[in-house]
C-alpha cells in the first residue's frame, strides 16, 4: 500500500510518499480503505519530535480519517464489508490501509459524506465537550473563543450559540474573523488589538487554547467566572496563583478530549450527537482544503502558516 512516512524528525522535507506493506485486521480489528484522512497539528508536532511516537522508523503519521471496510479480523461480528467507518485516535492513518479497533470504529450515518467525518470528529468532539462538560454553556452566557476561526473555534462557536451563548472570538487577521462572524460569532476581536483590557470583566467563560494568553483570558473572566484550558498553540502558560482564584472566586480548569472517550458506547454516543447536528444543520461544516496523500508535504506546510481556516484533508 501506498503511505506518507518520515524516516527522522524535521521540517515537512523528511516526508516521504511510497510504498511500505500492507495493514492487516488483527483480531478485534476492522481494515479499512481509508477515503479521506484528517490531517491535524499533533501530526506536525509528532513530525518534529515534540510529541512521542511508539516503534522505529520508518513512522507514518495520522490518527482521523474514515473509509470503507474491506476486512475483518478474527472474531469481529458487529460490522461488514462495505461499511463506512469514521475513527479518531487510531494510529497509522495516513495510508491506503488502516487496521482500526472495533470499540474505535465509529459508524458513519446516511447524509454524512466520508470527507465530512473526517474533517469534523477530532475538533467536533473536542468543543462539544468544552461546551457541555468542563463548563456547561447557559443561555446568555458570553463566551471568549481562541482561535475562533480554527478547526475547534469554529465547532466550539456554533454549538455554544446553539446552546443559548454568545461568542466573542480571537483571531489573527481580518479574514479569519469574517469566517467566524459567518458562523455565529457576534464579535471578534484581532490578536493585535488591545482585547484583554477592552473585555475586561465581561466574559463568563474562556476557551484558553494558546496557552501564553492564559492571564489575559483570566483578565476577561468576571468574578466567579471559568476559564477552561485545552492547548498551548502559543506556548506554556505561566503558573497560576491559587490565592488569585481564591480572591476573585475564579475557576481553571483543563480538558482533554481523551477523558471522555472512554469506551466504545461514549465514543458512538457523542459521534451521532455531533452527526445529529449536523445533519439538522445546526452545525455548518465549511468545504475542507483537500490535498492527495502524496502531497502531504504541501498539506503540512499550509497547517504550518497556519493561514488556513477550517479542516485540512489527505485524500488516498
Amino acid at each position: 500500500m501506498k503511505a506518507l512516512i518520515f524516516n527522522e524528525f524535521g521540517s515537512s522535507d523528511v516526508l516521504q510518499y511510497t510504498e511500505i506493506a500492507d495493514a492487516v485486521a488483527g483480531p478485534g480489528e476492522i481494515l479499512l480503505s481509508t477515503t479521506a484522512i484528517g490531517l491535524n497539528f499533533a501530526d506536525i508536532y509528532r513530525r518534529k519530535g515534540n510529541y512521542h511516537l511508539v516503534g522505529d522508523a520508518p513512522y507514518v503519521l495520522g490518527y482521523e480519517g474514515a473509509g470503507v471496510v474491506v476486512g475483518l479480523g478474527d472474531g469481529v461480528t458487529d460490522f461488514a464489508l462495505g461499511e463506512r467507518v469514521a475513527f479518531v485516535d487510531v494510529p497509522l492513518a495516513n495510508a491506503e490501509l488502516v487496521a482500526v479497533p472495533v470499540n474505535k470504529a465509529i459508524p458513519i450515518p446516511d447524509g454524512i459524506h466520508d470527507e465530512i467525518a473526517a474533517s469534523v470528529l477530532l475538533q467536533g468532539l473536542t468543543a462539544s465537550y468544552l461546551a457541555k462538560d468542563s463548563y456547561a454553556i447557559r443561555y446568555g452566557d458570553v463566551a471568549l473563543v481562541h482561535a475562533v476561526a480554527g478547526g475547534v473555534g469554529q465547532m466550539l462557536t456554533q454549538i455554544i450559540t446553539s446552546l443559548g451563548g454568545t461568542v466573542i472570538g480571537l483571531t489573527s487577521t481580518e479574514e479569519k474573523a469574517e469566517v467566524a462572524r459567518k458562523l455565529g460569532a457576534e464579535e471578534v476581536l484581532l490578536y493585535s488589538d488591545n482585547w484583554a483590557e477592552k473585555l475586561a470583566g465581561k466574559i463568563d467563560v474562556a476557551y484558553e487554547s494558546v496557552g501564553s494568553t492564559l492571564m489575559d483570558s483570566f483578565q476577561t473572566v468576571r468574578d466567579k467566572g471559568a476559564v477552561v484550558f485545552y492547548g498551548m498553540s502559543g506556548g506554556d502558560p505561566v503558573s497560576v496563583d491559587p490565592r488569585m482564584l481564591m480572591d476573585t472566586s475564579k475557576t481553571l480548569t483543563g480538558g482533554d478530549l481523551w477523558s471522555f472517550l472512554t469506551s466504545k458506547e461514549e465514543r458512538i454516543k457523542r459521534s451521532k450527537a455531533l452527526f445529529d447536528m449536523i445533519i439538522a444543520g445546526k452545525i455548518t461544516v465549511n468545504q475542507p482544503r483537500k490535498f492527495p496523500l502524496s502531497k502531504g508535504k504541501e498539506a503540512h506546510d499550509l497547517l504550518e502558516s497556519r493561514k488556513s481556516t477550517g479542516k485540512i484533508l489527505l485524500i488516498p
